[in-house]
C-alpha cells in the first residue's frame, strides 16, 4: 500500500462491545502492524485517560499503546490550549478530562474560569450544573468533549456527555463548541497526530450519526462496519439521518485492506 494511507480507528462498536471483543478485531490489528500501515484509535469517550484506553485494549487481546489514542478529552485541551495558551477551565468530567487539561498546560479553577469544559461526568450533581450555568453567564466559553446522549454499559444504557450538556445548554441559553464525533475538530486533531492529509486519511467506525459523519465533515475517506451501531436494516434510515453516506460498506474488519481502497 502506499505509505501515505493511514486508518483513523473507532473503538466501542468496531473493535469491541463494552468488555467483548468483536470477533476479528484483533488479528487485523496485528494484520496493520505487520504491514506497516499507520494508524490511531479515535474515540468520543473522554473519561479514561490514554494509557486507561490501552490497557482496555490490551485486557481485549488487542495490541495498544497510549501514543496510538485520541480521545476527546484530548482534543478538548488541544483546542483550548491552541486557541487560549495557558487559559483557567472548570472541568466537569471524569480523570481523563482533568488529566487532558492539566497535561495541555491549562488551569483548572472555578472561579471565574475562562472555559466551562465537560464531559461524561457520572458524579454530575445539580451544584455542578448550577456553577456552569452562572460561570457561563459570567462569559466562561462552553466547550463539549462529544455530544452522545447515551452511553452504552453493562448493564444498558446510562445517560451520555450529550444530555448532560444538554442540560447546562438549556440552563445557560448557550450552545457549546462540540468537540467529538460527529464534529470535524476530533478528526482534524487526530489527523494532525497522524501527521495525514484528509486525502490519505481512512475513517473506520459503525457508527453512521458519528464515526462516518465526522469522517466526511473532515474530508476523509470513510468505510463503515456493520458491527454496531448501524447495520444493513438501519443503514438507510441513517444515511437519511445525516445526509451522508459511506464511501464503503463492510461486514467484517477483515474485508478493509487499506491498499485496495
Amino acid at each position: 500500500m502506499s505509505n501515505r494511507k493511514g486508518l483513523l480507528i473507532d473503538l466501542d462498536g468496531t473493535l469491541y462491545h463494552g468488555d467483548r471483543v468483536i470477533p476479528g478485531a484483533a488479528e487485523w490489528i496485528s494484520s496493520l502492524d505487520e504491514a506497516n500501515v499507520p494508524y490511531l484509535y479515535v474515540t468520543n469517550n473522554s473519561s479514561r485517560t490514554a494509557e486507561g484506553v490501552e490497557g482496555h485494549l490490551r485486557h481485549l487481546g488487542i495490541e495498544a499503546s497510549a501514543d496510538r489514542v485520541c480521545t476527546s478529552a484530548l482534543a478538548a485541551a488541544a483546542y483550548i490550549a491552541a486557541e487560549s495558551p495557558a487559559a483557567s477551565v472548570y472541568v466537569i468530567g471524569e480523570p481523563g478530562l482533568h488529566e487532558a487539561v492539566s497535561e495541555a498546560g491549562l488551569h483548572i479553577t472555578g472561579e471565574k474560569p475562562d472555559y466551562v469544559l465537560q464531559g461524561i461526568d457520572r458524579s454530575f450533581t445539580y451544584e455542578k450544573l448550577t456553577s456552569a450555568l452562572r460561570l457561563i453567564g459570567q462569559g466562561a466559553r462552553f466547550v463539549l468533549t462529544n455530544p452522545d446522549l447515551q452511553l452504552p454499559s453493562h448493564d444498558g444504557l446510562l445517560p451520555g456527555a450529550g444530555t448532560l450538556g444538554a442540560a447546562i445548554s438549556a440552563a445557560s441559553g448557550v450552545e457549546p463548541v462540540v468537540i467529538g464525533k460527529p464534529s470535524s475538530i476530533l478528526m482534524k486533531y487526530a489527523m494532525e497526530r497522524l501527521g495525514l492529509p484528509a486525502a490519505d486519511t481512512i475513517v473506520v467506525g459503525d457508527n453512521m450519526m458519528t464515526d462516518i459523519a465526522a469522517g466526511a465533515a473532515a474530508g476523509c475517506y470513510t468505510v463503515l462496519v456493520t458491527t454496531g451501531v448501524t447495520t444493513m436494516d438501519n443503514l438507510a434510515s441513517h444515511q437519511t439521518r445525516t445526509g451522508v453516506k459511506p464511501d464503503r460498506v463492510c461486514h467484517t474488519l477483515a474485508e478493509i485492506q487499506p491498499d485496495k481502497l
